[in-house]
């Protein structure tokens, strides 16, 4: 082991994206870019210079099947869609065509026109505000560079030599990056940059490696060889950790290991108060083969599948058969168990169109928004594009013929927008009807509140509503004017804010005075320390990522529905956002302790 005597223990902040821990030596990993030519080609070489470019795409193409292949050996098959993307990159005739324009246009050499062009590219994705696809420019960047490779005869830089145990640091990593990790050799990944979405991330969760992002300026502190801990649950990087440090989180990682064995032996029961009261735990899936994963954990059905990621992952608007067979392989593979599907939740100037190429956005919303989280998206969008909205509307309604499905409206402000869309729903209905396609006639119709202007008129929304759902990522952005992607005032982003807790009692009211469920389906609902607190305010169900339900499940069990609301009423009395936390934090660790289940 190093000397780290004359050196200080330094904890730093990072986002937290894999779980785990590990305590090693970092390898610094810096991907040097491919440096690029630029010459004019002779014009009677210029055919040649175009094969050219079409072999490296060829090869590119081969490359990327091969790492596919090898993901899902050694992986699994869902983390090998990941280069679905990629190999969609390379037959988008957007990206090639202007590729071609630009070197007919400027007769430089193929290579310069390419990376000039790519990189438009990659800027304007790295632009966009919705997180998801933003870190989809960290794909096109792989892409690119691996055909510049190609066509400059380099060799690619792999991390499938990392020698001996170390934990990886590096700005970023590309998803090609991950896929070569070895788990016997890679303790934990941490970089200055991306996201709990990028590719590279969900790569290393399906490895269980550790991973921590946007360390900011990690890369510039550390030399390899360095020693360091990776919390992956609290998303904190401690360098030259102490040997008491170091002794103390090795018995962490040995308590989180006994502790998640105890939550999946307790995954396997109802979800019932130590009273008897049911709480419904719903999982949230983003593609049909996800499916698996509500059976997995033993969720009571789908409270949230985010079609979006359907139009994303085809790169094109998908078509009416291709969204009815997506919606109902999941309706069929959980009958009779209720999946809810939320029609289109983009923004137009993030929804990737058709006709033209996947790289294209619609055309006449490629101008950036100057707020799109207030502009022109969700429901807004759908309401002008009224066609694709009824493409999706008739294809939820056919799949709704297989299995227990309800369907609802993100971003609803007002019941004027909510008439307007069941509006176009009944025309769907009467489609159907007339080409005698069957359906269920009483499909449950619900809305999202996320809102406040909908929050503050549920009485009237609960008219034309069969449920609610609230979504307390945007409600607690919108409620409290923080960008919660925004690192400067991300910390101001408080679920525990009174604002938000008497906005939710609210909304569960006058739902519940309308006889109506509600559902939540924002981050918080699979936090397990707020999860005795909703369940107080009078929360029905609770709709997380599959993984997180297992905790949930555990504390609903050893609570009773009075200690809840009594908790809830105390939380209500409260002024300080904090103090709020601290209260759940409390009572969630004193529960879990009288479970015999401790928690650090």
């Amino acid at each position: 082991m190093a000397d780290n005597s004359e050196k200080t223990e330094t904890t730093l902040h990072g986002i937290p994206a894999s779980e785990g821990i590990a305590c090693g030596q970092i390898f610094l990993f810096a991907r040097n870019l491919v440096e690029v030519p630029i010459y004019v080609v002779d014009a009677a070489k210029r055919c040649d210079e175009e094969a050219r470019f079409e072999r490296a795409l060829v090869q590119a193409r081969q490359q990327i099947s091969k790492i596919q292949a090898q993901v899902e050996r050694n992986i699994g098959q869902e983390e090998a869609r990941i280069f679905d993307a990629h190999l969609m990159v390379l037959e988008d005739q957007a990206l090639i065509g202007e590729t071609i324009r630009e070197f007919e246009t400027t007769g430089l050499n193929i290579a310069a026109c390419f990376n000039r062009v790519s990189t438009r590219y990659i800027k304007a994705f790295g632009e966009i505000d919705d997180e998801y696809l933003r870190e989809r420019a960290s794909d096109l960047r792989d892409v690119a560079q691996r055909v510049l490779q190609n066509l400059l005869g380099q060799a690619d830089t792999s991390l499938s030599k990392l020698a001996g145990e170390r934990i990886l640091v590096a700005s970023d990593i590309s998803p090609s990056d991950a896929a070569a990790l070895d788990r016997s050799t890679a303790l934990a990944v941490v970089t200055d940059s991306g996201s709990k979405t990028s590719h590279a991330v969900i790569v290393a969760r399906s490895m269980k490696v550790p991973a921590i992002v946007g360390m900011h300026d990690l890369t510039r502190r550390v030399r390899n060889g360095d020693w360091a801990v990776v919390d992956g649950y609290a998303g904190l990087v401690i360098l030259n950790p102490s040997e008491e440090t170091r002794a103390r989180y090795q018995k962490i990682k040995a308590h989180k290991k006994t502790l998640e064995a105890q939550l999946l032996t307790a995954n396997r029961e109802p979800a019932l108060t130590a009273d008897g009261v049911s709480v419904s735990l719903l999982a949230n899936i983003e593609r049909a083969d996800e499916a698996t994963l509500v059976s997995d954990y033993n969720a009571a059905g789908v409270g949230l599948y985010r079609s979006e990621y359907l139009f994303l992952d085809t790169g094109r608007i998908p078509t009416e058969e291709e969204q009815t067979l997506a919606y109902t392989r999941v309706a069929e593979a959980l009958a009779p168990q209720p999946v809810t599907i939320r029609t289109l939740d983009l923004g137009g100037d993030k929804l990737i169109g058709g006709g033209g190429g996947g790289l294209q956005f619609f055309a006449s919303h490629k101008e950036k928004e100057e707020n799109p989280f207030l502009g022109f998206r969700a429901i807004r969008l759908c309401l002008e594009y009224t066609e694709m909205f009824k493409d999706q509307l008739r294809a939820i309604l056919r799949a709704s013929a297989h299995g227990n499905v309800r369907l609802m409206y993100p971003m609803i402000s007002g019941a004027e927008e909510l008439a307007r869309a069941n509006a176009l729903l009944e025309q769907c209905k009467a489609e159907l009807r007339t080409a005698g396609v069957p359906f269920d006639e009483a499909l449950p119709v619900g809305a999202m509140i996320e809102i406040p202007s909908a929050a503050m008129t549920v009485d009237v929304l609960a008219q034309s509503c069969a449920f609610f759902s609230i979504g307390t990522n945007d409600l607690i952005q919108y409620l409290l004017a923080i960008d919660r992607v925004n690192d400067r005032i991300a910390h101001l982003y408080e679920p525990t804010h009174p604002a938000v807790l008497r906005t939710l009692r609210r909304v569960i009211d006058e739902a519940h005075a309308a006889k109506l469920p509600v559902s939540l389906c924002g981050e918080v609902g699979g936090d397990p320390v707020l999860a005795p607190l909703l369940i107080g305010l009078g929360i029905d169900s609770l709709s997380m990522t599959p993984p997180l339900i297992p905790a949930v499940r555990y504390v609903v069990r050893n609570l009773t529905m009075q200690q809840a609301r009594e908790l809830a009423d105390r939380a209500l009395a409260l002024g300080d956002p904090k103090a709020i936390h601290a209260l759940c934090l409390d009572f969630y660790r004193d529960h879990m302790s009288q479970a015999g289940c401790e928690v650090w």
